[in-house]
């Protein structure tokens, strides 16, 4: 599933409650934060001064996110990093930290919907839209106490870069999705039917599978308790899925968010 949001740090709300109204196992979050470049001396000193672009696309490694989302979507288990925002670097555990293949994969980011091929891996595209005035609060709260930012420099980086990336490169892909969210997390009726939607899908590929192993109940109600939670991607077919099941903890990355 996939979708993109306005830039504020809302969407983690919204990913979050959609999460737990699922109530399935194996879910993965994935953000879109734990993609930044890494910055050399000169870019790290604009970022010092509040003068570094964070909301361009040209901020993120997309290379690398669209290899970690095609590996965890074949069931694969991928190392992501853990982007520091105090040193704008990559902290030296991130190789240490693997994410495997889900049941359902949440990734949530502002520009979820910028790059063509990260599209195309996108299944359900949610745009979550918030207040103007929400959205700078919320992002004042979450770079001060968490990012250790000032709060000039935070209204600073807004006027300058935060707001016209949104007008340039976000506000034009709510075109490309499925569902919009308005008013974030707190539209219960938006986060429940999208809920539904889900529940809905992987029902189908439940009855489906126990459909297609009519002489034996018991295994395909087995087989199926054991799909209930995974909608099924067309590039990933049956034969593949089942070969990937012992090696993912038996579950297919196959449904992603991008929040």
């Amino acid at each position: 599933q996939g979708g993109a949001e306005r830039p504020e740090p809302g969407s983690t709300t919204v990913a979050t409650r959609i999460i737990e109204a699922l109530d399935v196992p194996w879910v993965v979050l994935l953000s879109m934060d734990s993609f930044y470049k890494v910055l050399d001396e000169g870019q790290q000193a604009l970022a010092a001064r509040s003068d570094y672009n964070f909301d361009h696309p040209d901020a993120f490694d997309f290379e690398l996110l669209v290899s970690v989302l095609r590996k965890l979507k074949k069931g694969k288990s991928v190392k992501v990093p853990v982007y520091d925002f105090t040193t704008h670097s990559r902290r030296r555990e991130w190789v240490g930290k693997t994410v495997y293949g889900a049941n359902v994969i949440v990734f949530e980011g502002i520009l979820a919907f910028a790059n063509k091929e990260l599209l195309k891996l996108l299944d359900m595209k949610v745009f979550v839209d918030t207040d103007s005035d929400i959205r700078l609060v919320r992002r004042l709260q979450r770079d001060i106490m968490e990012r250790g930012r000032d709060i000039v420099g935070v209204i600073k980086q807004y006027n300058k870069f935060v707001k016209p990336a949104f007008e340039q490169y976000i506000e034009p892909t709510v075109q490309v999705a499925d569902i919009v969210v308005p008013r974030g997390g707190e539209n219960f009726v938006a986060l429940d039917l999208i809920v539904q939607h889900v529940h809905s899908q992987l029902e189908k590929v439940r009855g489906r599978l126990i459909e297609s192993t009519p002489s034996n109940p018991a295994a395909a109600h087995k087989k199926a308790s054991r799909t209930e939670a995974v909608l099924l991607l067309g590039t990933v077919s049956l034969e593949e899925f089942w070969l990937q099941v012992p090696v993912v903890r038996g579950s297919c990355a196959a449904w992603y968010w991008c929040l």
